[in-house]
């Protein structure tokens, strides 16, 4: 047996582009994958301020530069690198964020 927490294929690196975003399920909470070149980061699909989903359209979670994550709700923005809101009514919140990590050419919730 290991000590090494578990870790959940949530999807292929392929998939997203180079700044790009996905959105995945796993054991019951809306996840996004936002990819900004070679960093990966996986936040809670919920924004702070109504608690709803961020997305419209389905893995559409990054702003027109495809710099930032918004909320298409009400505009708010995200950092991707911290989820921390930058724009809008919830700014100084964050987005909740989950480990995950890059291996083997896919993205994983968790480390070992």
């Amino acid at each position: 047996m290991s000590d090494k927490p578990a870790s959940h294929l949530l999807c292929q690196l392929s998939d997203l582009p180079a700044r790009g975003s996905k959105g995945v399920q796993h054991n019951g909470h809306n996840l996004i994958v936002v990819r900004q070149g070679t960093q990966v980061t996986v936040y809670e699909n919920r924004c702070p301020h109504r608690g709803i989903p961020l997305e419209w359209v389905p893995d559409q979670f990054l702003d027109q530069s495809g710099r930032l994550i918004q909320c298409a709700s009400h505009g708010a923005l995200f950092l991707p690198e911290s989820g921390e809101c930058i724009a809008g009514p919830c700014v100084g919140q964050s987005l909740r964020a989950f480990a995950c990590e890059v291996r083997d050419g896919a993205v994983y919730l968790g480390k070992h």
